[in-house]
């Protein structure tokens, strides 16, 4: 179903298109087994697109995205609506599990 989403037509003839099915397939998953509800899959997956955005058209460095995953994850769990960002519907702790997620995948 994801790769029929993501409009993919060559994915047994393309590394790109297989690679990406692979890292969008692998983020759904792990996002599954967290029982993320399906607001939290959503950001969850909106996330891993901006961040991967941010690698292929604006060629940032991994660490400049790092810095910018915790930008966006900047804010969870406070009170102060200024403060807390679009990502707010994630706990603390499901926060910090989704950075070390990130985190591991950038170093493969």
């Amino acid at each position: 179903m994801l790769e029929e989403f993501l409009n993919f037509k060559q994915l047994k003839t393309s590394l790109k298109e297989a690679t990406l099915l692979d890292y969008y397939t692998a983020g759904f998953w792990w996002a599954k087994e967290m029982n993320f509800s399906v607001i939290q899959l959503s950001g969850f997956m909106d996330l891993l697109n901006f961040l991967l955005e941010n690698l292929s058209d604006k060629h940032m460095t991994l660490g400049d995205n790092l810095k910018e995953l915790g930008r966006a994850m900047a804010g969870i769990g406070e009170t102060d609506s200024e403060r807390s960002g679009d990502l707010n519907f994630f706990s603390i702790e499901q926060a910090k599990a989704v950075i070390d997620y990130l985190n591991i995948r950038s170093l493969f």
